[in-house]
């Protein structure tokens, strides 16, 4: 079976719900509050590991407390550990408000900043043809484009989701085998004719669209994959349980509008419970919408 490599950010997400977002110079009362383990690629590599197998983490913790956290939750979702390296400081952090059922996040990256090219090539360097690799934009930019030509030169499969935002260059555009901005990301990437940069990048380009689903071209016409709307409690971790899907549906061979529907449907219920993996679902929670 391919292997998923996720080449990313580990962190300890704070997490405040409230009903109002404070203001400029304002102080409002929460709900509640609760930590919980994410960072995009740990996120994304829970959400594979739920739904699939053989799934690798590649990056970095710190020496502190919550690094040790980080590291027994991947174990405890059967995630791959080997590239995980400790460095010395503290570890990431996410500062998320949970408002109006959507969120805002402040990111602390700290020891995601100390993943490096060396480590990416040492975990890649098991890689066969075919397998996956997930990358985010939480860890340094020069890593994330050399993983993405490494990916390219070494026939393995590359899905880049572009969050949080920065510019992407040109080669990282043409490399990448999958592209999966949300629609906010996708604007600010393509100054906002998203039709036009579906079309110049078919089968590549996978917009998100939060419960509508998503949308690529295929090379003769625009695909919308129908998203499915469920009571929402939290959205947090809802794209990196798509991307985490998606590598999986890959990862079957499924066709690419197959593997999105299936990203579709684990997303829908990732929303459902709080923390960025609280809903994050195994293939038997979504077993009957899959009509399995």
């Amino acid at each position: 079976m391919k292997r998923i490599y996720v080449v990313g950010s580990m962190s300890m997400d704070l997490v405040v719900s409230t009903d109002q977002v404070p203001s400029k110079g304002e102080t409002v009362l929460g709900n509640t509050f609760f930590t919980t383990p994410g960072g995009k690629g740990a996120n994304q590599a829970v959400a594979a590991a739920r739904l699939g197998d053989h799934v690798h983490m590649v990056g970095c913790i710190g020496d502190d407390m919550l690094g040790k956290q980080i590291l027994e939750n991947l174990k405890h979702n059967h995630v791959n550990v080997e590239y995980v390296k400790k460095v010395k400081g503290p570890s990431g952090t996410a500062h998320i408000t949970l408002a109006d059922n959507d969120n805002s996040i402040i990111v602390v990256p700290s020891a995601n900043h100390k993943v490096t090219v060396s480590l990416v090539d040492s975990a890649l360097s098991k890689a066969n043809k075919g397998d996956i690799v997930l990358l985010q934009q939480e860890i340094p930019a020069d890593v994330v484009a050399h993983t993405v030509h490494y990916c390219y030169e070494h026939e393995l499969t590359s899905i880049l989701n572009p969050a949080p935002y920065r510019d992407i260059s040109d080669d990282i555009l043409e490399q990448v085998t999958y592209l999966t901005p949300n629609e906010t990301e996708s604007e600010n990437m393509f100054e906002g004719d998203i039709d036009q940069a579906l079309e110049r990048y078919p089968d590549k380009l996978i917009v998100t669209q939060g419960a509508l689903g998503a949308v690529f071209y295929d090379g003769l016409e625009q695909i919308e994959i129908q998203g499915i709307e469920r009571e929402v409690k939290d959205t947090t971790g809802a794209g990196d349980t798509f991307n985490g899907a998606l590598a999986v549906g890959l990862q079957k061979d499924d066709s690419l509008a197959k593997a999105i529907a299936f990203a579709n449907v684990a997303a829908s219920h990732s929303v459902t419970a709080l923390g960025a993996q609280g809903g994050m679902p195994t293939i038997n929670d979504i077993a009957q919408d899959l009509d399995m």
